[in-house]
């Protein structure tokens, strides 16, 4: 092939026979490409810590609700025994059912906020970050600058 042989849009063949103009077509359509693949692989892995999120609360939930109601019978017995232990006192009996529902309120307030506050801190370390994605953004990010 000499100087006069050009492609339909003018500009000359390289070595594996394409343009250019072609070549940066490709890279184009190749740019698109590594983008959407790597936006379809943001969207997956967001998806599946979404789903195990949602699978873990609505565990939690159930669970929750389950323990609920055996705590509320627990405590309901263990405020009759409490109010049990007035029996030798000059109080009527509601006196003492209340003196021993307060009781058990009393500690149910401090072991629920032991609990909120330990559930929050746990909330708090947990990382939502799509990390998979990230490190991967950040390999394209090193490959481009490396290739440019």
């Amino acid at each position: 092939m000499g100087d006069s042989e050009k492609s339909a849009t003018g500009a000359k063949p390289d070595a594996g026979g394409e343009s250019l103009v072609s070549l940066i077509g490709r890279l184009g359509e190749d740019i698109v490409t590594l983008i959407e693949t790597k936006l379809g692989l943001l969207k997956l892995e967001i998806k599946e810590d979404v789903d195990a999120y949602l699978r873990g609360l609505v565990s939690i939930g159930v669970g929750g609700i389950i323990a609920v109601i055996g705590f509320l019978l627990l405590n309901v017995a263990i405020a009759f025994l409490v109010s049990a232990l007035f029996e030798e006192t000059m109080h009527s009996q509601p006196v003492r059912y209340a003196l021993g529902f307060i009781i058990m309120g009393v500690i149910d307030l401090v072991i629920g906020a032991a609990v909120i506050i330990r559930a929050k801190d746990r909330l708090a370390k947990q990382n939502l970050a799509p990390e998979r994605s990230i490190k991967e953004l950040e390999r394209d990010k090193k490959w481009l600058k490396r290739g440019s």
